[in-house]
């Protein structure tokens, strides 16, 4: 029997955009396929961008989504330093900081970004535990 695999699907108004932000920008690794859909592996999952009303029509649901959406996406690393320099990384490529890496409450650090689309990423250091692969670090 296969293992289950997730896949994250972001839907996306600008695609060439979308697909730089996240592959010269962040560096992801994006997979060679159809211009019309863009995948990137990441640890234990992929992610993958598609024209936002395709999406919305896909999911048979209205494509003017506006708003919190009631969904984060997180990054997690090593450091506290490599929490700032990740989101100087993704400033840099343009994203808009919406809330500024600091020490929070569970006792991390983290803070958030928007992608181009306005899709909400945590850039996180947990001291407590590593969610990675055990013979890597961030």
């Amino acid at each position: 029997m296969r293992p289950r695999i997730s896949m994250i699907t972001l839907g996306v108004r600008d695609m060439d955009r979308a697909v730089q932000f996240y592959e010269e920008g962040l560096g992801l690794p994006k997979m060679d396929y159809d211009p019309a859909v863009a995948f990137f592996t990441l640890n234990g999952t992929w992610l993958a961008l598609y024209p936002w009303n395709l999406l919305a029509e896909d999911a048979q649901v209205p494509a003017e989504g506006k708003g919190f959406r009631g969904v984060t996406l997180a990054h997690n690393l090593a450091s506290e330093a490599a929490v700032d320099a990740f989101m100087a990384q993704a400033l840099e490529a343009g994203a808009a900081q919406i809330k500024p890496p600091q020490k929070v409450f569970w006792g991390g650090y983290s803070g958030y970004f928007a992608d181009p689309d306005g899709h909400l990423w945590e850039v996180a250091y947990n001291p407590y535990f590593w969610i990675g692969p055990k013979d890597e670090e961030a």
